[in-house]
């Protein structure tokens, strides 16, 4: 065999000749890779860096045996002849018996590098156990944890099981495969996610993301939150995975802080309680309930537990496509209502039923229908300030819309909380006022029965709930048989202004009584008192004191502090308003003078004091309600003395926002056959 022929081959080649290994020959590819070793030595001088790597008895054997043997893939460390190799590096031996041409016996080895394979090999060994390990994690994670995983095709539905989501839903893996999916969606929330599914899918985003209830296997539903991203493999997208996240508590905790949000803003401006309550219930339909009807409870200082119960439906709103109520409806409710069971307990009544099956109690037979026909679930919840019942809510859901149970009970009343503050100054309204009207009618008595003289009175409080007034008026008769008529109005509209104003009709009662004075005199002396006990007061006021002139004659002494002018009407309708004895209101002017006036009474003629309420109205001048009583009373004055004064209060058009009081004095009829029209009474 001639060495020179291996001299150009890609592999390397090396010879040894004799038992000692004595190396003969190298190529040129052989003394690249492993450096020029000198010929004629034993190979384990030629390599001292190999002694004791075990290679030498490999030589020994085939060179004893003739048997060739073959090391694939063996590392080897060498002090190699050029830095950048240096480092282990591998290589294929094939070691096998060989004859030189002049018969010289030695062995032949054949050499080729595969570092590279070696390296890429275990490369692609490394990268499988991290990928089996990381299938591992994945599993493992998806397993044991509380979210649900999924993986879809590149073009959507689902390609693999997920237990968690089989856990959660319900679904087995045939019902869920696919675009199966979609039927553990609610229905309301189907079309969104299916819709904005797509586009993800179409667009490829990197983050999809989406909001919506999931049917769980134990019944009802829940929010879950989607994120899902395209796994890629270069710029092709080879799969979807996603994970859906319970997040119903988060979500129930952002719909509170939301709809209160939307409470104070709709209730910012709102001070009356039933545009309050209205206000709040479009903010709880629909979304905490499909039906919502607001009852303010007007008997609700004075109504006894256990009886019946009268609710004014003050609003009233249902979800789009469940019949309407009407808005404005007042109830007579029997004692064992539901409403007056919330009412009286002051506890919500709650109640959960299929759907179109309310029990008997909660709607008995012939009661007023209030559910809708598919509700499944209603609360009565009262509202309760300072002790007292003032309100009633009535919401329901409807169909499979899940019921309301204490989740909403309590967002329901924590809304409530906003209509508190006008529903507890209506009550302290209602307390106020009856109070005030207690007083008043405690003094506005009837009038005295004075022989041949009629005199009527009447009082009608506001109708407005922000007026409670003090107005008054008096009648008695004094020891020298004259009779004296007050009528007064105190400034303010609350029960300060009725408690001053009975401090001052006792007052000027008392100061009348004292001594014979001219009416001015009596007013100037009532002022002083106003100016020097009510600092902050002023009123308005009429005295006149009625006494024969002669026989069968009667006339008037009265002064007016600021008052409408007293207004005569005599027997054939002729009116005029008295307008002398005109002084400045009480407490207005220090030191004022009081001008009193006489006025002789035609015999058949009425006399009228009343309160400003009677004649003024918004936007109007006072003339003109002058103008129109005038009038009114011209008419009215034929008819007897009591039905002339209902007249004019049901005759006239009515403001509703002021008190009135009236005080009316007939005199007798002219005898039979003398001059002058005839008493119609």
């Amino acid at each position: 065999m001639r060495l020179e022929m291996f001299d150009p081959a890609p592999i390397g080649v090396v010879f040894t000749e004799g038992p000692e290994h004595r190396l003969a020959y190298t190529n040129e590819l052989y003394r690249r890779t492993f450096g020029d070793r000198p010929l004629g030595r034993p190979v384990r001088q030629a390599f001292p860096d190999l002694e004791q790597s075990g290679y030498f008895e490999i030589f020994d054997r085939v060179f004893a045996t003739g048997k060739a043997e073959v090391l694939t893939a063996v590392p080897i460390d060498l002090a190699f002849p050029h830095p950048a190799h240096a480092g282990t590096r591998y290589f294929t031996f094939s070691i096998s018996h060989a004859t030189m041409s002049d018969g010289r016996p030695g062995v032949l080895g054949v050499i080729v590098e595969v570092t590279e394979e070696v390296t890429a090999a275990e490369r692609i060994r490394v990268l499988s156990e991290e990928r089996r390990r990381a299938l591992l994690r994945y599993r493992s994670l998806v397993n044991a944890g509380s979210q649900m995983v999924w993986v879809t095709a590149p073009g959507g539905g689902v390609t693999e099981p997920s237990p968690g989501w089989q856990r959660v839903t319900g679904q087995s893996w045939e019902e869920f495969r696919g675009d199966g999916w979609i039927d553990a969606v609610h229905p309301d929330d189907r079309a969104a996610i299916v819709e904005e599914w797509r586009r993800a899918l179409d667009e490829v985003k990197p983050l999809f993301t989406h909001t919506y209830r999931l049917r769980l296997a134990t019944g009802g539903y829940r929010h879950f939150a989607v994120n899902a991203a395209p796994v890629r493999d270069g710029d092709t997208v080879v799969e979807w995975v996603g994970i859906c996240r319970d997040i119903e508590q988060e979500w129930q905790d952002a719909r509170r802080e939301e709809l209160l949000a939307r409470a104070t803003a709709v209730t910012a401006d709102t001070v009356r309680p039933d545009e309050m309550l209205a206000a709040l219930t479009g903010v709880i339909v629909p979304d905490i309930a499909d039906s919502c009807a607001m009852y303010l409870l007007p008997q609700a200082l004075h109504r006894t537990p256990g009886t019946a119960l009268t609710a004014e439906r003050v609003a009233a709103l249902t979800r789009e496509g469940h019949p309407d109520l009407p808005p404005h409806h007042a109830e007579h409710l029997g004692p064992g209502s539901p409403l007056a069971r919330a009412a009286d307990r002051r506890s919500p009544v709650h109640a959960v039923f299929p759907p179109g099956s309310p029990p008997p109690d909660l709607a008995p037979p012939g009661a007023e229908p209030w559910l809708a026909p598919d509700a499944n679930s209603v609360v009565l919840l009262p509202v309760v300030v300072d002790g007292t019942t003032a309100a009633l809510v009535a919401a329901s859901v409807c169909g499979d819309r899940p019921p309301l149970g204490r989740p909403e009970i309590s967002l329901l009343r924590t809304l409530l909380e906003r209509a508190h503050a006008p529903i507890g100054k209506a009550l302290e309204y209602q307390r106020t006022r009856q109070v005030a009207l207690a007083l008043q009618h405690s003094l506005l008595t009837d009038p005295p029965d004075v022989p041949g003289l009629g005199i009527a009175v009447r009082y009608r409080p506001s109708t407005s709930a922000a007026e409670v007034g003090g107005d008054w008026y008096d009648s008695f008769v004094l020891r020298d048989g004259a009779t004296v008529l007050t009528i007064g109005d105190v400034s303010g509209h609350d029960l300060p202004a009725a408690v001053t104003m009975s401090q001052l009709r006792n007052m000027l009662r008392g100061l009348t009584l004292d001594r014979q004075e001219p009416t001015g005199t009596i007013l100037r002396r009532l002022d002083v008192s106003v100016q020097t006990l009510y600092l902050e007061c002023t009123a308005t006021c009429v005295l006149a004191r009625v006494e024969p002139a002669e026989p069968g004659r009667f006339q008037l002494h009265y002064s007016v502090a600021g008052h409408p002018p007293p207004l005569l009407v005599e027997a054939d309708g002729t009116a005029r308003f008295l307008t002398r004895g005109r002084s400045p209101m009480l407490g207005l002017v220090p030191h004022p003078e009081y001008d009193s006036a006489v006025e002789p009474l035609p015999p058949g003629s009425t006399l009228l004091l009343y309160t400003d309420g009677l004649v003024e109205r918004r936007e109007e001048d006072i003339t003109t309600g002058l103008e129109r009583l005038r009038r009114h009373a011209s008419v009215a004055v034929r008819r007897p003395l009591e039905a002339f004064c209902d007249e004019l209060l049901t005759g006239l058009p009515a403001a509703g926002d002021d008190d009135v009081a009236l005080v009316a004095l007939r005199l007798p009829a002219p005898p039979a056959g003398s001059h002058g029209p005839a008493a119609r009474e």
